[in-house]
């Protein structure tokens, strides 16, 4: 679903029309995250999550988060809910025997990376991990989840968009007031252009002292040439223009793009629409990194696939709040 146009206006009629929707939904999430009793494990917990609905970055950052902790000689796993999964869980994802139907798209695509459990009931899921031999914990979009201890909470925000017009849902894009979703974070990561950081680095909103990373996300090298290549890009990710953007910085000719629902399922009509049409244009179909561990079999060789990886070059505020908690 695509965001209303007026949840990145400062100020409008629609969204002061919606504030007493807002404010119901404000008090709902405030009231389920008081009343919990979150669980301590005996190993750490790493969350990332969002403030706001939508695309943000968190599985890339997931991905980059991973490879920190294992190269610092710790063993990761990651819990997640799998969203659009048919498995309640908890269950440890096989690459070669799951599918996103059963495990969701990410917790598919990260099980490359590090052991991913999938579970509705995230202390469940993380219980799981710790009994499986998990050092450290990385709990896969569970800001506004309180049912876990968190030891350090990241919140993901795109630079470009930074936090819309910082009113709560329906009102405007935000699951909970910035400043209690805020008060809750242990590091803000923004990600996108040096010049989108310049941007967002300028908000007088942000609480004083909180660590804050920078992150770009840039193509994953793998020696294809897309300069000049004629394609017909698709997407089902939160934000599918940035894939866009991303893949017409490549030098490829985006002759048709396709923005689809995140996580929509790739069915097989889908799939033959839109291989036809990429055959009318004389265009190559590519999409993303997720959206590939959904493509039907007998698809999987004709989509080209971009990767894109999180770049991160000061961890320095990362790595002082680990130290503080690793084992």
């Amino acid at each position: 679903m695509k965001a209303p146009r007026f949840w990145n206006r400062p100020a409008g009629f629609a969204a002061a029309l919606l504030s007493p929707l807002a404010a119901i939904y404000a008090k709902g999430t405030a009231r389920r995250i008081a009343n919990a009793v979150p669980e301590k494990l005996g190993v750490p917990v790493i969350c990332v999550g969002n403030i706001n609905v939508g695309g943000t970055g968190k599985t890339p950052t997931v991905v980059a988060l991973v490879e920190r902790l294992t190269a610092q000689g710790l063993k990761p796993h990651v819990v997640s809910r799998g969203h659009g999964g048919s498995l309640a869980g908890p269950v440890r994802v096989d690459e070669r025997n799951h599918g996103a139907d059963e495990v969701g798209d990410e917790p598919l695509l990260l099980s490359a990376f590090a052991p991913v459990w999938v579970s509705k009931d995230r202390a469940a899921g993380a219980r799981a991990a710790e009994a499986e031999g998990a050092e450290v914990i990385v709990l896969d979009d569970g800001h506004q989840n309180p049912s876990v201890h968190k030891n350090i909470s990241i919140v993901v925000v795109d630079a470009v968009r930074g936090f819309g017009n910082k009113r709560v849902l329906p009102a405007g894009p935000l699951r909970e007031p910035l400043d209690v979703g805020l008060a809750r974070a242990d590091l803000l990561l923004s990600i996108g252009t040096p010049k989108a950081q310049a941007r967002f680095g300028g908000l007088n909103d942000l609480p004083e002292g909180l660590p804050h990373l920078e992150g770009q996300l840039s193509p994953l090298q793998m020696g294809m040439d897309w300069q000049g290549l004629r394609v017909l890009a698709f997407a089902g990710i939160g934000m599918p223009e940035k894939f866009f953007a991303t893949l017409k910085s490549q030098g490829a000719e985006i002759v048709k793009s396709e923005a689809l629902d995140d996580h929509q399922p790739l069915s097989d009509s889908l799939m033959a629409r839109l291989s036809a049409e990429a055959q009318k244009l004389g265009a190559q179909l590519v999409t993303t990194e997720k959206d590939a561990v959904r493509l039907p079999a007998s698809y999987r060789t004709e989509v080209l696939v971009l990767p894109v990886r999180l770049n991160i070059e000061d961890w320095s505020g990362f790595d002082a709040l680990l130290s503080r908690i690793r084992p």
